[in-house]
């Protein structure tokens, strides 16, 4: 069966840069390779600088950005600890699920969907947990929360607090400074703004954090421990195997962020400012609606209301079936009634700002 080609304008995952393609195609290497090892460790070190930190232990997990989340809470959560989440979104909503699983006693701090996260709600919600969670740029609503203001206050208040930030649809589509905003611990996935296809979490932990973790998890797979074994050699300069790592994915993302960084961190904020922008300006001028709060909208995805009587499904079966592009509905209560957006990696750019509007104009007569 012949595959087409489609433009993913949806919230994930979207088209691969050239580069992160043929990363997948390079010749491949085993997982204790020399040659990979030392693509593995300058990954790492790409990481570190597209995400604005120090950390000695960022690297890439084997899976999707949920297995980050996973492994963000089974590694720091020792049962009983009091876990604030901020929720304003679906994925918030997940973080108190994956955190209750392993025996946090969960503190939700609910808000409107679209609407940003409230940091004086969150202090307000436990004078010391253990740790705050939240997401830094929602998917499922395209809104984004001041994860600085929130790493200040906390930081300010208690020391012993841990700030976990999902940075899954942030990374590589605006500038991050994770050490500067007080982040302990953080993950994202590849397939997103920095335009890789799906399968990997970059993930980062400080030192501060790292001494607080569970020393034995109840996941063998997840166990920070055992994988810093092979990813950093434990501090003793050899590899302990742990599984096999996806070799031609790491290939994908090492050739990705050095795309990435040539372009520069600013510069494709930038791009990802303008399209996003662009779209935005495009949709309301269209009599179109946005959904997420003006002025913490995100840039690389975009949430539209639905209009009246339009058939939302009907409108994104018209957009893949007639002219190739995906994009997403929304989710939960909102799943008929709002549109999600992504101009994200190679799709940050205004031409696929006006192949969507002019496709959508065709679609819904306007």
């Amino acid at each position: 069966m012949a595959l087409v080609e489609r433009s993913l304008l949806g919230p994930g995952p979207t088209n691969a840069y050239p580069e992160a393609t043929a990363g997948l195609a390079a010749p491949m290497l085993g997982h204790l390779d020399p040659e990979f090892l030392a693509m593995l460790d300058e990954t790492g070190r790409r990481l570190r600088t597209v995400w604005g930190t120090g950390n000695l232990r960022t690297l890439p997990l084997s899976g999707t950005g949920s297995i980050g989340m996973e492994a963000a809470f089974v590694n720091f959560v020792h049962p009983g600890d009091v876990v604030v989440v901020a929720v304003n979104g679906l994925f918030g909503e997940r973080m108190c699920d994956v955190a209750s699983r392993y025996g946090a006693e969960v503190v939700r701090v609910d808000h409107t969907w679209g609407q940003p996260v409230d940091v004086e709600r969150v202090l307000a919600a436990h004078p010391s947990p253990s740790i705050v969670a939240a997401v830094h740029a929602e998917t499922s609503t395209g809104v984004r929360s001041d994860i600085e203001h929130l790493g200040a206050a906390l930081r300010e208040r208690d020391e012993r607090t841990l700030l976990l930030a999902d940075c899954v649809t942030s990374i590589g589509g605006e500038q991050i400074d994770l050490d500067g905003w007080n982040v302990d611990i953080a993950y994202a996935g590849t397939q997103k703004c920095l335009g890789v296809p799906p399968g990997l979490a970059p993930f980062t932990v400080s030192e501060r954090a790292w001494h607080r973790r569970v020393e034995k998890p109840t996941t063998w797979y997840l166990d920070l421990g055992l994988i810093g074994n092979y990813v950093t050699g434990g501090g003793s300069g050899g590899r302990a195997y742990h599984h096999t790592a996806p070799t031609a994915m790491v290939a994908s993302l090492h050739a990705a962020l050095g795309r990435l960084l040539e372009e520069g961190i600013a510069a494709a904020a930038e791009r990802h400012r303008e399209a996003g922008e662009a779209l935005q300006t495009g949709l309301q001028e269209m009599g179109l609606d946005l959904f997420a709060a003006e002025g913490n909208r995100l840039h690389q995805l975009t949430s539209v209301v639905v209009p009246d009587h339009v058939d939302s499904a009907d409108v994104r079966k018209r957009l893949l079936n007639d002219y190739g592009i995906e994009i997403g509905g929304g989710v939960g209560q909102y799943a008929n009634t709002v549109w999600r957006i992504g101009l994200m990696g190679p799709n940050a750019g205004l031409d696929r700002v006006e192949l969507l509007l002019g496709s959508l104009r065709r679609i819904l007569g306007r």
